[in-house]
C-alpha cells in the first residue's frame, strides 16, 4: 500500500519531514530558497524531490503535484518574529506566513501543520497571522494556535513552539487538543540520556572525506539506541549508513578555544553562565536550553552561542547538538559547524513532528482522493 505524501514547504535540513517519515508519511516534494540549509535535506531524503524557489512567488498548483498527497507541513522563516531578535515589523520573511497559507489553498490537502515561534502569537506578528488565517476560509477545521514544548515529546531540549494544525472535515477527523496533550512523553529525558555515550571531538578529516567518522559505540539507553537505528527504507545518505553499520558516525569536528577561554571554562560549574561568551554549562540532569540558529551572510553570519558541554571545557559538538534536538545519528549535516549548527537551530525537532504526525496518521479516513491509510 503506497504511503500518503505530503509537501514540505520551507524545509531545511529535514527536522519536520523526518518525523512525518517515521509517522508513516513520505514527503514527496520539499521547497527552499536556500541551497545551502537545504543541502541536507537532498543527502538524508534522496527519494525526495527538492527544489529551490522563492515560495513568495512561486505558484505551487501551476506544478505537478502527485495524487496521494494529503498534507502540507511546514515553518515559515521566524526570525521576523522571534523575541530573540529585532522584531522587525516591515522583515519581508514576515509576509511568508500568509504565503504558506496560500498554497494550502492552491493544493487543498486534506489537512496541514505550520510551526513558528512563540513570538508570532503577540503584537504585530500576531496580527500578521491572524489576517494569514483569513486566507483559509471556512475549509479548514482549526486547532491551535497552540504552545508546544519538544522536550515533552521526548527531546532533551526546551524548545518551546506554536503549531496551527488545520483539517479538512470531509476527509479526516481533526485532532483534538486533548489528543495531543495525551501525546507527550510524561518520561522526560535529559541531557545525559542524550549525550553520554558519544566521542570527545577528533578531526580525522582529511582532503578525500566531506565529514568526519568516529568509532563509536551506542549506550545502552532508550534515548541512544533510537538515536543509533538505521534509517527506514528510502531515507539516510548512503555513506552515512555504510559508516553506521560499521560504527562510525560524524558530526565531531573540534572547535579551538584559546587558553583564556579554556580557563573560564574550565572553572564555570554546571547550570552557570560564561560572563563573556554568555554560554551556559549544561548539566546532565536537565534538559538543554533551546539550539538557536544565528546568522546567514545576509544578516552579518552571526554565530548563535553554544552550549558547553557539561564536564569537557568546551562548546558542544554538531553531533551533541543533532541528539540533542532529536536526530538520529545516520543524519548527516554539512562539512562546515556553522552551517550544521544554523542547520540544527532552524529544525522542528523530529520528536516533536513525529507524536503530531502519528496523530494525524490515526485520524485519516479511507477516501477516494486521499488513498486508503489507517
Amino acid at each position: 500500500m503506497a504511503k500518503p505524501q505530503i509537501i514540505d514547504l520551507f524545509c531545511g535540513c529535514g527536522g519536520f519531514s523526518l518525523g512525518a517519515h517515521l509517522a508513516g508519511f513520505k514527503t514527496a516534494l520539499a521547497i527552499d530558497i536556500d541551497p545551502i540549509l537545504s543541502s541536507a535535506f537532498a543527502k538524508n531524503f534522496p527519494k525526495t524531490k527538492l527544489i529551490h524557489e522563492d515560495l513568495s512567488t512561486l505558484n505551487l498548483a501551476a506544478r505537478i503535484i502527485p495524487e496521494n498527497v494529503v498534507g502540507i507541513i511546514g515553518g515559515p522563516p521566524c526570525q521576523g518574529f522571534s523575541v530573540m531578535g529585532r522584531r522587525e515589523k516591515n522583515d519581508p520573511r514576515n509576509k511568508l506566513v500568509s504565503h504558506f497559507f496560500r498554497h494550502v489553498m492552491e493544493v487543498e490537502p486534506a489537512f496541514f501543520v505550520m510551526e513558528n515561534v512563540p513570538g508570532i502569537l503577540s503584537g504585530d506578528a500576531y496580527k500578521t497571522l491572524q489576517k494569514a488565517l483569513t486566507l483559509l476560509g471556512n475549509r479548514y477545521e482549526i486547532v491551535g494556535p497552540i504552545k508546544v514544548n519538544a522536550a515533552d515529546f521526548g527531546a532533551a531540549t526546551l524548545r518551546t513552539r506554536v503549531l496551527i494544525l488545520g483539517f479538512d472535515p470531509k476527509k479526516m477527523r481533526p485532532i483534538k487538543l486533548e489528543e495531543i496533550d495525551a501525546a507527550k512523553n510524561r518520561m522526560r529525558s535529559n541531557v545525559k540520556d542524550a549525550i553520554f555515550d558519544l566521542p570527545s571531538p577528533k578531526d580525522l578529516r582529511d582532503d578525500k572525506k566531506e565529514f568526519d567518522w568516529i568509532d563509536y559505540s551506542p549506550a545502552n539507553g532508550m534515548y541512544s539506541i533510537k538515536a543509533a537505528k538505521l534509517p527506514p527504507a528510502g531515507l539516510g545518505y548512503p555513506a552515512a549508513i555504510k559508516q553506521l553499520k560499521n560504527g562510525k558516525i560524524s558530526g565531531f569536528l573540534p572547535t579551538t578555544h584559546s587558553e583564556l577561554v579554556e580557563k573560564r571554562y574550565v572553572a564555570l560549574k554546571p547550570g552557570a553562565t560564561d560572563p563573556v561568551s554568555r554560554a551556559s554549562r549544561l548539566e546532565w540532569s536537565e534538559l538543554c536550553s533551546t539550539l538557536r540558529a544565528g546568522t546567514g551572510s545576509d544578516k552579518g553570519s552571526y554565530q548563535s552561542v553554544r552550549p558547553i558541554h557539561p564536564v569537557e571545557s568546551r562548546v558542544i559538538t554538531v553531533r551533541e547538538a543533532a541528539r540533542l534536538q532529536g536526530f538520529p545519528d545516520w543524519f548527516v549535516f554539512h562539512p562546515t559547524k556553522w552551517h550544521s549548527f544554523r542547520m540544527i537551530g532552524n529544525s522542528v525537532s523530529p520528536y516533536l513532528s513525529e507524536a503530531i504526525m502519528c496523530l494525524i496518521a490515526s485520524n485519516i479516513k479511507r477516501a477516494k482522493k486521499v488513498g486508503a491509510f489507517v
